[in-house]
């Protein structure tokens, strides 16, 4: 991340912070009397939402601090330990990773709570009065990959990808490695494009790293600008200039219909049908996850999940926001988690 943003709808009040330091005896009991948050930008806006309806509900939990990491550097400072110095929920674009998990186990963060609050879409998108692109997986892998199949990325033009393809400089604004929305662009456009290359995809049985790295690097000479984690930066920029294309989540496209129109992904508008039934290519779940070592710890965390449930269907204040809604048995279970907050089991993770 370049830079973080930090939301605090509330000054800090004067707390004791004794155990801050570790995740050592007394850290889990500590008092603390706001609910920190880190992560994903793409789920920062609806955690905010949810934070200041909790306020306005219960004017004795004072305002979350939210803060947009990116759901990789917000899941490191989540598993860095137990105690009032560590955050007690990350937002997160994309499932945690097995690594993580056991980074936070490692670090005694052993019970953690999953959470799926709705859906969203990796969104391509152009400017108003752009050039109306229309795109494949195998357009968007060849356009931004460093060695397509393999090989050095030569392409400059779009029309060098793609002989229908606009005579336009390729020009990507987009997500940083920290990134959630950057591993889910990795998984469900760079490499499905990518593995529609047969030689390419038996790679992933014969040797997986070489075919993470022919399929996720992103080049880095200046067609693909990565943009930190402040999504409506990157829809200022194009914007500006109608010959770029962003990448974000859906809630930003639908946010700015004035200014921005979705770029088909193999005949597939990012809509929010689409992404509600998975036909978009860059559909995904949107999580948060609750460290349960400080549910009885700091004050309004239990309520800040609960108000999550609460606004998550199809009548909530956040689908306003612009989150896609997840089905109905998806939304069931998950309410079911927030009731009990039971830990996740981790043995299933990738």
């Amino acid at each position: 991340m370049i830079r973080s943003k930090t939301i605090v709808a509330a000054l800090v009040a004067s707390v004791s912070l004794a155990a801050c330091g570790s995740g050592g005896s007394g850290g889990a009991g500590a008092s603390r009397d706001q609910i920190r948050a880190v992560g994903s930008s793409t789920v920062f806006p609806f955690s905010k939402a949810v934070a200041e309806a909790l306020t306005k509900t219960d004017p004795t939990i004072k305002s979350a601090i939210i803060e947009s990491t990116g759901t990789g550097a917000g899941m490191k400072l989540f598993c860095a330990g137990v105690g009032v110095a560590h955050p007690d929920v990350v937002n997160a674009s994309r499932q945690i990773k097995k690594s993580e998990f056991e980074d936070c186990v490692k670090n005694g963060v052993k019970d953690v709570v999953e959470i799926q609050v709705g859906l969203d879409g990796i969104a391509l998108a152009e400017a108003s009065s752009g050039p109306s692109m229309k795109l494949t997986l195998v357009d968007v892998y060849k356009a931004l990959a460093a060695n397509p199949f393999g090989k050095p990325n030569t392409a400059k033009n779009w029309n060098d990808v793609n002989p229908a393809l606009p005579n336009l400089p390729i020009l990507v604004y987009g997500p940083p490695a920290t990134s959630g929305t950057r591993d889910a662009l990795a998984e469900l456009i760079l490499t499905k494009g990518c593995d529609t290359d047969a030689a390419t995809k038996a790679l992933k049985e014969s040797d997986k790293d070489k075919h993470a790295a022919i399929c996720t690097d992103v080049r880095t000479d200046g067609a693909y600008v990565e943009s930190g984690e402040n999504d409506n930066l990157i829809v200022q920029k194009i914007v500006a200039n109608p010959k770029a294309i962003g990448i974000f989540g859906y809630s930003f496209l639908e946010e700015n219909p004035d200014k921005l129109k979705g770029i088909p992904m193999d005949g597939v508008q990012p809509t929010y049908e689409t992404i509600s039934d998975f036909t978009y290519p860059g559909a995904r779940p949107l999580y948060i996850y609750v460290k349960a070592a400080h549910l009885n710890a700091i004050k309004g965390l239990k309520e800040f999940a609960a108000e999550y449930a609460k606004a998550w269907g199809p009548d909530g204040y956040l689908k306003k926001q612009g989150m896609v809604i997840s089905p109905e048995d998806v939304r069931k279970a998950n309410a079911e988690i927030v009731a009990s907050m039971k830990p996740m089991d981790g043995s299933a993770l990738k």
